[in-house]
C-alpha cells in the first residue's frame, strides 16, 4: 500500500521532496493560524506559497503555480489589511460578505477561469481531465484567498470546496504528500468555519 501511494516519487530529486514537505508544514501552520484568526497566517503562508510556486512551475502545473503566486500577493495585502486599526480597535474584524463583495467574487472567479484557460491553451496544457478541473479550482481558490484577505467568514466555504476537489486531483497528478495535506486542510477549514461562526455569533449577542 505504501509503495503504491509513494511510487510517484521514484526518480524525483531529493531536494524537491524536501521542499514539498517543508511547504506542506508551513501551509498547515498557516491554515491553523487562520483558524485562530492569528496574523501569522500570512508570513507562514508566504513561505509555503513561494516554495509551491517554484515546485509547481517546475512540474509544469501552470494553473497551480499561478494560484500560489496569487496567494503570495494576497498574503501581503491580507497582512496589511488585518493589521489596520482605529485606535486600539481592529478596523476589519471577522464579518460576513456583503452584496457588493458577492458580485466582486463572481467577477474574480470568471476572470480567473478565463485567464487560466487562455494560459493553458497558449502552452497546450489541456492534455487531460485534470487540466479542465484546474481551471475551475483555480477560480475557487482565487476567490477564497481574496475573501480571507478581507476577513470574510465565507472564505472557508470556498477553501472546503477547493480542498475536497484537490485531494484526489493531486493524488492523480502524482503528489501524494500534497494530497494528504489537502485532507488535513479540509478538516481544518471545516473547524475554522465553525470557530469563526461562533465569533460572529458572540458579537451579535
Amino acid at each position: 500500500m505504501i509503495d503504491y501511494l509513494f511510487s510517484q516519487y521514484q526518480g524525483y530529486p531529493t531536494y524537491q521532496i524536501f521542499l514539498e514537505i517543508t511547504a506542506i508544514l508551513f501551509g498547515l501552520w498557516s491554515v491553523w493560524c487562520a483558524k485562530k484568526d492569528n496574523i501569522l497566517v500570512f508570513p507562514t503562508g508566504i513561505v509555503s506559497t513561494l516554495i509551491y510556486a517554484y515546485l509547481l512551475w517546475t512540474w509544469s502545473l501552470l494553473g497551480d503555480s499561478m494560484i500560489n503566486v496569487y496567494y503570495f500577493i494576497m498574503s501581503i495585502y491580507g497582512w496589511y489589511h488585518w493589521t489596520r486599526k482605529k485606535g486600539e480597535v481592529v478596523e476589519f474584524p471577522i464579518s460576513k460578505i456583503t452584496a457588493r463583495e458577492k458580485t466582486t467574487a463572481v467577477i474574480i472567479f470568471v476572470l480567473t477561469v478565463l485567464f487560466v484557460i487562455i494560459v493553458y491553451l497558449f502552452f497546450d496544457k489541456f492534455t487531460s481531465w485534470a487540466s479542465y478541473v484546474d481551471t475551475f479550482i483555480t477560480g475557487i481558490f482565487f476567490v477564497g484567498m481574496w475573501l480571507m484577505a478581507k476577513r470574510k467568514i465565507e472564505n472557508w466555504i470556498f477553501w472546503i470546496i477547493g480542498d475536497i476537489i484537490s485531494i484526489p486531483l493531486y493524488f492523480v497528478k502524482g503528489y501524494t504528500f500534497t494530497s494528504f495535506q489537502y485532507i488535513i486542510f479540509t478538516i481544518l477549514a471545516i473547524s475554522a468555519y465553525l470557530e469563526w461562526k461562533k465569533i460572529l455569533q458572540q458579537k451579535t449577542v
